[in-house]
């Protein structure tokens, strides 16, 4: 099941605030009325409000890995001892989600808005307001798996013309991931696009 939409004059924290209304809605209606639905042996709460955790912090609580002032080698190496193939061929985005794959996300079982992620990880997000490092985007993880991807669409051509170059070198090092460049998308950004927030669930 997939299903992704957009809303003009928008931003995560907007869709945020509509996933989580949709998610509870629903289970609210198919469980006859229950909060509380069955998976797997356990039992999963959909209680607003989710929890919201920052991408890094997430790492660094399930994981004990305390990335925030850790280089590009050191995190490397905690990849590299996961057993991951092509390590010395990932940007610090990827290595980080590496790390939050391997620490955190199977320890989220009720809703949880991962919220705050690195710039290098998604370029298509707008930088969060007072951190540039980082972009506002959120993944809805339950019970260990992504449920719902989203961010504040980001409309600024330059920035995403530099950004879709950033991911052009990294392809070209090796990451196969990465994204690839796309002139068109950059020319209906430069004829302009309102703030936006983008999500998809599925």
């Amino acid at each position: 099941t997939m299903l992704e939409f957009y809303q003009a004059f928008a931003d995560y924290e907007d869709m945020m605030t509509l996933v989580e209304e949709m998610l509870v809605t629903v289970a609210h209606a198919v469980s006859g009325g229950a909060h509380e639905l069955p998976l797997e042996g356990g039992t999963i709460s959909f209680r607003a409000q989710f929890a919201r955790l920052g991408f890094l912090d997430a790492i660094q609580r399930h994981g004990g890995v305390d990335v925030g002032g850790g280089s590009d080698e050191q995190l490397r190496a905690r990849v590299k001892k996961l057993g991951v193939p092509d390590a010395d061929k990932m940007g610090r985005g990827k290595l980080l989600d590496e790390l939050f794959g391997a620490f955190a996300e199977p320890k989220l079982w009720d809703p949880v808005f991962i919220v705050d992620y690195p710039r290098e990880l998604s370029p298509l997000a707008k930088p969060k307001r007072g951190d540039p490092a980082l972009v506002e985007r959120f993944e809805l993880m339950i019970a260990g798996r992504e449920i719902a991807n989203c961010f504040s669409e980001l409309n600024d051509p330059i920035d995403q013309r530099e950004r879709f170059q950033a991911q052009v070198r990294l392809r070209e090092a090796g990451d196969e991931e990465a994204q690839t460049f796309d002139e068109d998308y950059v020319r209906a950004l430069e004829y302009g696009m309102p703030p936006t927030g983008g999500v998809g669930i599925g």
